[in-house]
C-alpha cells in the first residue's frame, strides 16, 4: 500500500473532461492520502462530458506548480482541445517537468504537453488520434495500457485507469525524476 499523505496533487481540467479520468484518478491519489485540488481556467465549477460536476479550487492564473507535488491531466476531446489553449495552463505544466515532478496523462489530455514543449525524447500513450501531434511533438509514441517514462504515466482509455491508477500512485510516491525535464 503506498502513502501520499502530506502530499498535493493538481488535477488540471475544463469543461468537457472525460469524467472517469478525472473522478479515477482523484479517488486514487486521495484514497492513498494525497490531497487534491482541480485547478482550471475559470472559477466555479466545471462539467464533464458524461454531466458530472466538480468545484474549481483554484484557476490557472493563481496557480503555481512549486505548490504541487504532483500533476494529472483528465482526457476528453473538449478539455483537452481548450485547456492548451490557455497560456497559464501551458505555464502550470511545464512548470511540472521543470522542476522534475510527477505528470500523469491518460487519453486526450496529452494534447497540453505539446504546446507545453516538454515531449522531445519522451515515451508515452494517449488516444490514438493523438498519434501524430505528439510524435510531431518530440515524442515516441506507442499503443500500450500504461507507459511510465522517468515520473510521466500515460494511457489511453478509460478501460486503461486501473493500470494507469497504480502508476501513478507508485510515481507520486517516488517523488521527483530527474529524467523529467523541459
Amino acid at each position: 500500500m503506498s502513502h501520499l499523505t502530506g502530499k498535493t496533487v493538481a488535477f488540471l481540467a475544463t469543461d468537457g473532461f472525460e469524467d472517469s479520468e478525472l473522478t479515477g484518478p482523484w479517488e486514487a491519489v486521495t484514497g492513498h492520502g494525497a490531497t487534491a485540488v482541480l485547478v482550471s481556467s475559470e472559477s466555479g465549477t466545471i462539467t464533464g462530458k458524461n454531466g458530472h460536476e466538480a468545484r474549481v479550487d483554484r484557476t490557472t492564473a493563481d496557480a503555481d506548480a512549486s505548490t504541487f507535488d504532483a500533476l494529472v491531466l483528465p482526457g476528453g476531446v473538449t478539455n483537452g482541445d481548450t485547456i492548451r489553449t490557455d497560456v497559464d495552463a501551458v505555464r502550470f505544466t511545464r512548470a511540472f517537468f521543470e522542476q522534475h515532478k510527477p505528470v500523469g496523462v491518460i487519453c486526450h489530455g496529452g494534447w497540453i504537453l505539446t504546446d507545453a514543449d516538454v515531449l522531445r525524447g519522451r515515451t508515452l500513450t494517449s488516444y490514438p488520434s493523438l498519434r501524430t501531434d505528439l510524435t510531431n511533438a518530440g515524442a515516441t509514441w506507442v499503443d500500450e495500457e500504461v507507459v511510465v517514462d522517468a515520473g510521466l504515466v500515460s494511457s489511453r482509455v478509460p478501460d486503461d485507469l486501473p493500470a494507469f491508477n497504480a502508476k501513478l500512485v507508485e510515481e507520486i510516491e517516488e517523488g521527483q525524476h530527474t529524467g523529467q525535464t523541459a
